[in-house]
């Protein structure tokens, strides 16, 4: 059975527009998986004390039949095919993907917690997520 996901779309080294689309490319053909939407995309500041540049952020909506665990994987392979190297918590990357929300399930296991532990913190999620649970995307 499908599951609406919401993914969240981070760049802020290089071609930050080139990666979030590259990002939403790979997504749609992940298998079991359809792209159903996409918010707009923001310029943000970055989070935490690292000094780097902003980021180009976006949320996307997907349709998959894949488990959270298959998904995340899936992600972490996107990230690794734009250069993404996790090094420095909070520090600058090519992409970064989150899993926000998978349905209504709750998961808590070692790396991997859903909802995303920081949505109540980011405004740019919060208005992104809005954004596409209006009627008009769904």
């Amino acid at each position: 059975m499908s599951e609406r996901v919401f993914v969240a779309l981070g760049s802020n080294v290089g071609d930050r527009a080139t990666h979030l689309a590259y990002a939403r490319e790979r997504l749609a053909v992940l298998p079991g998986t359809r792209l159903a939407a996409a918010s707009r995309v923001e310029e943000t500041a970055p989070l935490g004390a690292v000094p780097q540049g902003p980021y180009l952020n976006q949320m996307v909506e997907l349709e998959t039949t894949l488990t959270p665990r298959a998904l995340l994987a899936a992600c972490r392979a996107i990230e690794r095919e734009r250069g993404r190297e996790r090094r420095e918590r909070w520090g600058p990357r090519t992409l970064d993907l989150d899993i926000v929300r998978f349905g209504a399930r709750a998961v808590d296991e070692p790396g991997l917690t859903i909802p995303h532990p920081e949505l109540p913190r980011r405004d740019f999620w919060l208005r992104e997520l809005a954004e596409l649970e209006t009627p008009s995307h769904v």
